[in-house]
């Protein structure tokens, strides 16, 4: 099994994964600003040219969420609930909520921050920032609400929805993303930090395992 990967935020989800279960791969790094995502024999495996990408077999995935549901099921294990249907449905709230609604809150300030950094393209925009705050702290509100009795996002437990949700939010105070008043979202961030895999989870940048 392949996993082809960049230091970003989606990547970083899966390779946690991969990490926190132990799965032996060979993962495959991408030089990103050497434009590989755009080099044609990746480009037939992701037509999209971004990344993660796993290759199994005969088997292609790219999308982090349905790697990481793989690797569960591959796996057998309940971070992805392959055998309880409610907990899919809660799974599948959370992922579909950070989809439609925290990454695009948190991606104004990965960006300026980070992705800015990663190819050089400049310091960070603070002005540009001022009108994200807002839609920011609305989206923290109800996912703040919602941690306030729970250790994880769903199911009583460790899931795929816990990665999703955090890895773009993951560095919120190199960002300058206004979270100190959410100490719930806090408290779940710092947790996750506890975990060896998610903590640090990149490969070698050699292409090693």
């Amino acid at each position: 099994m392949q996993i082809y990967w960049i230091r970003a935020q989606a990547p970083r989800r899966v390779l946690a994964l991969a990490r926190h279960l132990g799965i032996d791969a060979e993962f495959i790094h991408l030089d990103a600003k050497a434009g590989e995502l755009r080099f044609s024999d990746y480009a037939r495996l992701n037509p999209n040219m971004k990344a993660p990408t796993l290759v199994d077999g005969d088997r292609v995935l790219w999308e982090s969420s349905a790697i990481m549901a793989y690797l569960c099921i591959r796996e057998g294990s309940d971070m992805w609930p392959a055998q309880n249907p409610d907990e899919q449905v809660e799974v599948l709230r959370w992922i579909s909520w950070d989809l439609g609604h925290w990454e695009p809150a948190v991606a104004p300030f990965y960006f300026e921050y980070i992705v800015k950094t990663t190819f050089a393209l400049g310091p960070p925009d603070l002005a540009a920032l001022e009108d994200k705050v807002a839609g920011l702290r609305r989206c923290a509100r109800v996912l703040d609400a919602h941690l306030e009795d729970r250790e994880h996002v769903c199911c009583g437990r460790l899931t795929i929805a816990d990665f999703q949700l955090a890895s773009m939010a993951r560095y919120w105070r190199e960002l300058a993303m206004p979270l100190v008043p959410f100490p719930n979202i806090v408290r779940w961030l710092d947790t996750l930090e506890r975990l060896p895999a998610w903590a640090d989870p990149w490969p070698a940048e050699n292409g090693g395992g």
